[in-house]
């Protein structure tokens, strides 16, 4: 039986000729990915907002955008993200630059952002630390909502930092200042009123490893260990010394770590520990006060 989706050639499903419409190119690619995604890629290849393309369905496009545009598919369709094919994923307020070398950002690491906000006073110059900041995405959605806090955000691969710094300056984010290492380890002998993580939280031998996007991402901001938690042990574990009285730590987790990370933080002495579930009901972050 034929394949439905050939992916020898993505012009073998198009007409030769170079006066279609987008609607016509849209039709031929969702015929291979996804339709938003084929969307996105359009409006990408054009340079145009989305809701531009809705409205010039009939335009014909021009060569040197359709040739973008076949290769972008073509990308897409072997399994490269989006966000990655574009070069930008949104983020809370924030349309963030993401590249190979960062996560890409997750709606369900919003939740993580609103916790943190619900303890970051608006009238305080608290400090903040955001470990593993990858792309930049929690620090700066934290510093742009508490413009009087003073955000450290710190990842241990200076190209991701590169990246969060770009995006600091592209947000006009001014609080947030940058430090190299891994984990508590760039915090250096600096305490902070809160600190918050999405660290690596995958096992090793995740059933989904090799599937999706995960096959693009860095794995060094995907897997921890046999059970995912070699990060997270580490985190809270070293976190204490660095947290002033009263601080807080917050940790994003898998949707089935949830009572081991409470244990966690029950034994290294935090209190009021307790767990917050994501939109779907998932048990997604997990936090505790240290000692006043």
């Amino acid at each position: 039986m034929a394949d439905k989706h050939p992916a020898s050639r993505y012009d073998a499903t198009m007409e030769n000729s170079l006066g279609q419409s987008l609607d016509t190119l849209l039709r031929q690619a969702r015929l291979r990915i996804d339709p938003v995604d084929a969307e996105w890629l359009l409006a990408h290849a054009l340079g145009r907002p989305r809701s531009w393309v809705y409205a010039h369905g009939d335009d014909v496009i021009d060569p040197a955008s359709r040739a973008r545009y076949e290769t972008l598919v073509e990308r897409r369709a072997a399994g490269e993200p989006v966000a990655y094919l574009t070069g930008t994923r949104g983020f809370w307020t924030l349309e963030l630059q993401v590249t190979p070398d960062t996560l890409i950002p997750r709606v369900e690491t919003e939740l993580l952002v609103e916790l943190a906000l619900a303890r970051l006073p608006k009238d305080s110059a608290w400090c903040v630390a955001d470990l593993g900041t990858g792309s930049g995405a929690v620090a700066l959605a934290l510093a742009s909502e508490r413009p009087l806090a003073r955000v450290l955000a710190t990842d241990a691969s200076a190209q991701a930092l590169v990246v969060a710094r770009n995006n600091a300056d592209a947000a006009g984010v001014r609080n947030v200042t940058f430090s190299s290492g891994d984990w508590c380890r760039a915090l250096g002998d600096e305490r902070f009123d809160l600190i918050v993580s999405n660290p690596p939280y995958l096992a090793t031998d995740d059933p989904h490893r090799g599937i999706g996007d995960l096959r693009f991402e860095p794995e060094s901001a995907l897997y921890s260990g046999i059970d995912g938690l070699d990060a997270i042990r580490t985190i809270v574990r070293d976190s204490r010394a660095h947290l002033l009285p009263g601080g807080w730590l917050l940790l994003e987790h898998g949707c089935d770590q949830g009572g081991a990370v409470r244990d966690l933080l029950h034994a290294a002495g935090f209190e009021k520990v307790a767990t917050q579930r994501d939109l779907e009901q998932r048990e997604r972050v997990s936090l505790g006060r240290a000692w006043r």
